[in-house]
C-alpha cells in the first residue's frame, strides 16, 4: 500500500519532520503498530477459543447430566448444582462491584421470571434428559431460537422474514424425524417419546422467558439478572430437592457423579454464561452466536461417542434438518446487532 494512502500518513511524516534520524522514528513507529496489532489479534484468539470452549461445555454438559442422573435423583442432582452456579456468579459479581438494589416493583416479576426460568425450565429440562437421550436432548433444546421467533411473530413483537420461516419449517420437519425415527417401534406411551415432549417443552419455556427477560436487561446487567435468577433457582430448587437430598447413599455415589454435579453447576452455569457474556462484549451478538450453533451438532457427537447412544438414520436426518433451521433462525443482518443481542443475552 502506497505511503500516502495510508491513515497513519500525518503521524509518519510529523515523526520524520522532527527527527533528522530517519530511521529510528519509522522503526520505533512501525514496532508499535505491530505490537498494537499483536496484542489486538492475541485478544481476539483468546476470546474466540474461549467461546469454542463454552459451546464444548455447553454441548458435554448433556452426556455429563445423563451419565450422572443414573446415580443421582433428578430434584437432588438441580438441587445440588444451583449452590455451584449462584456461588461462583455471587463472587464475580463481588469482585467486580456490581452490587445492586432491587426496587420493590421489581420483587415480584423477578420472582415469576426466576420461577419461570428455573422451577419450570429446569424441571422440564432435567426430567425430560431423564428419559431421553443426551442427543436427542441437545438437539431439541438446541430449538430455543426457533421458538423465539415463533413466539415473537405470534405475538407481533417481531415479524419472522424468509430465513426464520424456512428455519422455523426445517426444524419441526426435523423434529418429528426425531422423535418418530428410534429404533424400536414408535408409541406414544414410550419413555423417549415421553423425554423428547418433555424437553421441547422445556425449550418453548426458555423460549418465553428470553422474550420477557429483556425488558429486565435494559435495566440489570447480565450478570446482575443473572445471579439474582441463579438465587432464586437455588434456593427453590434445593428446598424441592431436599427430602431426596436427604436420603441420598452419599458413600454409593461415584466421584464421577459428584463431578457431574460440580460440572453442570460451576462450569456449564455459572462459568460458560460469565464467559458468554464476555464474549458478547468483545466480538459482538452477531459473531458470538455463531458458538452457540455448534451446541446441539457437539452435542449429538458427545451423546454418540461417551453414552454410546443409537440413532438411526431419519434421526440423523432430523438432526441436520434442526440445526439448520437453527441457524437459518437466528440468521441476522450485520446492519442490526443490537437485536442479535438483545436475542442471545436471556438464553
Amino acid at each position: 500500500m502506497h505511503l500516502k494512502n495510508s491513515r497513519h500518513h500525518i503521524n509518519i511524516c510529523n515523526a520524520l519532520q522532527y527527527s533528522p534520524n530517519y530511521t529510528l522514528p519509522l522503526r520505533f513507529y512501525f514496532t508499535s503498530q505491530l505490537v498494537f496489532i499483536s496484542l489486538n489479534f492475541s485478544k481476539k484468539s483468546i476470546v474466540e477459543f474461549s467461546l469454542f470452549l463454552v459451546a464444548i461445555i455447553w454441548a458435554l454438559n448433556f452426556s455429563v447430566v445423563k451419565y450422572s442422573l443414573t446415580e443421582i435423583d433428578p430434584l437432588s442432582f438441580n438441587g445440588l448444582r444451583f449452590i455451584f452456579a449462584a456461588v461462583i456468579i455471587w463472587i464475580v459479581l463481588f469482585y467486580r462491584r456490581q452490587l445492586f438494589v432491587i426496587p420493590r416493583k421489581d420483587w415480584l416479576p423477578l420472582i415469576g421470571m426466576g420461577l419461570l426460568g428455573n422451577l419450570v425450565y429446569q424441571g422440564l429440562f432435567i426430567i425430560g434428559i431423564d428419559y431421553t437421550y443426551a442427543a436427542n436432548a441437545s438437539v431439541m433444546l438446541g430449538t430455543i431460537p426457533i421458538w423465539v421467533a415463533l413466539i415473537s411473530h405470534i405475538f407481533n413483537l417481531e415479524q419472522m422474514n424468509i430465513f426464520k420461516a424456512l428455519g422455523v419449517v426445517a426444524a419441526f420437519a426435523g423434529i418429528t424425524f426425531i422423535i418418530s425415527g428410534g429404533n424400536n417401534t414408535f408409541s406414544f406411551s414410550s419413555d423417549t417419546f415421553l423425554g423428547d415432549l418433555i424437553i421441547i417443552g422445556a425449550a418453548i419455556v426458555w423460549g418465553g422467558y428470553t422474550i420477557l427477560s429483556k425488558s429486565f436487561l435494559t435495566r440489570y446487567t447480565p450478570i446482575q439478572f443473572s445471579a439474582i435468577m441463579a438465587t432464586i433457582g437455588a434456593i427453590v430448587l434445593f428446598l424441592i430437592g431436599l427430602p431426596n437430598i436427604l436420603h441420598l447413599q452419599w458413600t454409593q455415589i461415584s466421584a464421577a457423579a459428584y463431578g457431574g454435579v460440580v460440572y453442570s453447576g460451576l462450569l456449564s452455569i455459572g462459568v460458560a454464561y460469565l464467559i458468554w457474556n464476555y464474549g458478547l462484549q468483545t466480538v459482538g451478538a452477531v459473531h458470538t452466536a455463531t458458538y452457540q450453533n455448534l451446541v446441539p451438532v457437539m452435542g449429538l457427537f458427545f451423546g454418540i461417542v461417551l453414552l454410546n447412544e443409537q440413532l438411526t438414520f431419519l434421526q440423523y436426518t432430523g438432526s441436520a434438518l434442526v440445526v439448520s433451521g437453527i441457524v437459518l433462525a437466528r440468521w441476522k443482518k450485520r446492519s442490526d446487532p443490537k437485536v442479535a443481542a438483545a436475542d442471545i443475552k436471556g438464553e
